[in-house]
């Protein structure tokens, strides 16, 4: 049981490396459809797999354009990523589903950027917000959708998740 949940963990991971090429335009080039996954993993897999897929999914997509921010930087996102997934997970299994929808896009959306303030100043958040909204709710949106397909529940539940 452990060797299945760590391919899918792998698969999850190996979306989310490919996901982090399908960018949203922003001013840093790091917003991308990398979180699907891990959005999703944490539906099926729990919070760990989430956030393991979210953590790596993120520094996929910022290494794609060499860490604009600078490494520290990238792996406190990644962090945040994990733990934003993790709560998306834990609410979406709890059957709040649209507590999760909302409060993920609200922690992705805006809490991430404004954590960002002391660093980088309020320019940054204000020209971080549009494009991380719109990639929150993209990447949210869609895995919500996919979790509540029959193929998607299907699958998870003859894998054993």
């Amino acid at each position: 049981m452990r060797l299945r949940r760590f391919v899918v963990v792998a698969l999850f991971v190996g979306m989310s490396a490919v996901g982090g090429f399908i960018k949203i335009p922003s001013q840093t080039g790091t917003v991308a459809l990398d979180a699907l996954p891990g959005y999703l993993g944490a539906v099926l897999l729990g919070g760990w797999g989430g956030a393991l897929v979210g953590f790596l999914g993120h520094l996929f997509s910022a290494g794609t354009v060499a860490f604009p921010l600078g490494l520290p930087i990238h792996l406190l996102i990644a962090v945040q990523m994990s733990v934003f997934v993790s709560v998306f997970g834990f609410l979406y299994r709890k059957k709040q589903r649209l507590l999760a929808v909302f409060a993920g896009i609200l922690l992705n959306g805006i809490a991430a950027p404004a954590m960002l303030i002391p660093v980088f100043g309020a320019g940054f958040f204000t020209a971080m917000l549009l494009p991380l909204i719109v990639g929150s709710a993209v990447n949210i949106l869609l895995a919500a959708v996919l979790s509540a397909s029959e193929p998607i529940r299907k699958a998870g539940k003859q894998l054993g998740l």
